[in-house]
């Protein structure tokens, strides 16, 4: 049966499955689908079009499936979907969409820490983790495994790859590759996430192919077309590999690397 608590108020068009539970002062709206096993603890609002998996646990004071922040908000269905055994922490506000039908998703196993903020039309992939206070703008996508620091700002339609971590307090405004370690402001790509790829039994093989993409990429000047066309000529394909080339390849936004890099690029492409 529900665990509904007698102070919450859930609206009557809401769909629980029969093991929720619903703490003190939880408000939940008539478009809300709770999965099984997902828990609210209090004081939580879930509101909009909104569906939340299986075996989530929202804590105190998040806010969940409200209107989008964007001033171009002209009305109209938007949504909010969360997949399974996600858990999000105090404060956290994940935004509706802004333009009919748009949705914003988190997906299953992330640890969403307290006060972040994922705006309208976010893509969050699996077992993502974004630590305390990190901002997603709208309209971002964050693949697979990807770590975000704490009191990270991410610019909006960024792109941030699988398993990159960016480390705490750094300002993204391009891409952040797959794979890499991202730091600093302005923020720039230090090093290939080495621990991160041994934690998830990345072939050996593999790693050591990213490693040689990474110093060609980010440590000999080349501007970005070169450096790709460097590492197709010169380095065995792979999946990760393939991946990291072919998400380099679609950056609207171009990739992060430092100002000096950015600089060496554009004299040797001059020259």
């Amino acid at each position: 049966m529900s665990r509904i608590h007698p102070s919450a108020v859930i609206a009557a068009g809401a769909q629980l499955a029969e093991d929720v539970e619903v703490g003190p002062y939880c408000v939940v709206g008539e478009h809300v689908r709770l999965g099984p096993g997902t828990r609210l603890m209090s004081h939580v609002v879930v509101d909009g079009h909104t569906t939340l998996g299986a075996e989530c646990l929202v804590y105190p004071f998040a806010s969940l499936g409200t209107r989008t922040q964007d001033l171009k908000y002209a009305g109209g269905v938007t949504r909010v979907e969360i997949g399974d055994r996600t858990t999000l922490r105090e404060y956290v506000t994940v935004n509706s969409g802004t333009t009919e039908t748009e949705v914003t998703r988190v997906g299953s196993d992330c640890l969403i820490m307290a006060y972040c903020h994922v705006a309208h039309g976010c893509q969050v992939g699996n077992a993502v983790i974004m630590a305390n206070g990190a901002q997603l703008s709208g309209h971002i996508a964050v693949e697979d495994q990807a770590v975000i620091g704490g009191m990270v700002g991410v610019h909006q339609f960024v792109r941030i790859g699988r398993p990159c971590m960016v480390g705490g307090y750094t300002r993204v405004v391009k891409d952040c590759p797959p794979f890499m370690i991202v730091e600093g402001h302005p923020a720039a790509v230090r090093s290939l996430n080495a621990v991160g790829l041994q934690r998830r039994r990345i072939d050996p093989a593999a790693v050591q192919r990213l490693k040689e993409a990474y110093r060609i990429l980010f440590r000999q000047g080349l501007s970005t077309r070169q450096a790709v066309e460097r590492i197709r000529a010169q380095i065995p394909s792979c999946p990760e590999l393939d991946h990291l080339l072919a998400f380099v390849e679609s950056s609207q936004r171009g990739i992060t690397k430092s100002r000096s890099e950015e600089l060496q690029a554009e004299t040797n492409e001059q020259a």
